[in-house]
């Protein structure tokens, strides 16, 4: 079973079309080459109540484990600072000046763990969902249009023409997108060699979706922060 996010964008729509072959094709391996290329840039877009965040930073896909800096956007400076993140817990260390970027090495010091929570929290479940964007093998392209994959339109990001598609259907998937927080069904921006280079996807916790966009800046290899084991 594909173990696909699941989104709504306010893009304007020409779709949905029965995805053919080839946007099958590219749907099946989009996370499958994030794996390959050992880690992506990103920027991920939390929507909240008490204003946004903004995650500027990189994951590594194959062991799991994404590192960033965090601004908030219409709201105090209370959540921003660095952030590290696995498939299981969250670690921060608050700035009142947080950098742009984080640095490449972590501080050793002045970081604070808990577990990453399942429900509740549009933040966590966004970087979950940023996790599973990373496969170690394709997904299987003749079961995508079966459960309800489809094509939706087509777009330009910086300078690429991609094609919008959505991910299977909630009930096609159950209980396997964002740890369970997703809603509504995921769209991804997908270059003509597979390559992603956005995801829009609905989170139970808020009412706007969560926007992870792909090579805004340079990627920078994830260094763990101390005490903090990465999966092999």
């Amino acid at each position: 079973m594909a173990t696909f996010l699941i989104v709504d964008s306010d893009s304007a729509p020409t779709g949905p079309k029965e995805l053919t072959s080839d946007q099958a094709s590219r749907l099946a391996v989009t996370r499958f080459l994030n794996y390959q290329a050992g880690g992506r840039a990103m920027t991920i877009n939390v929507p909240g109540t008490a204003g946004d965040l903004t995650i500027t930073g990189s994951i590594d896909y194959r062991r799991k484990i994404g590192y960033g800096a965090v601004h908030g956007t219409g709201r105090d400076t209370s959540s921003d600072g660095l952030i590290q993140w696995t498939a299981t817990t969250v670690s921060v260390h608050p700035m009142a000046n947080a950098p742009a970027k984080a640095p490449t090495r972590p501080p050793e010091s002045g970081w604070s763990r808990r577990p990453l929570l399942k429900y509740g929290s549009s933040l966590d479940s966004s970087l979950a969902i940023a996790l599973k964007l990373g496969s170690d093998r394709p997904d299987n392209a003749e079961l995508l249009p079966q459960n309800g994959a489809a094509w939706v339109g087509q777009d330009r990001l910086d300078g690429h023409r991609v094609d919008i598609m959505t991910g299977p259907s909630a009930r096609a998937t159950p209980g396997t997108a964002g740890a369970g927080a997703a809603t509504g069904a995921v769209r991804y921006w997908i270059g003509s060699d597979g390559t992603m280079y956005r995801v829009r996807v609905g989170v139970a916790s808020a009412s706007r979706p969560v926007v992870i966009d792909f090579d805004t800046h340079k990627y920078v290899p994830v260094r763990p922060v101390p005490g903090v084991t990465p999966k092999r």
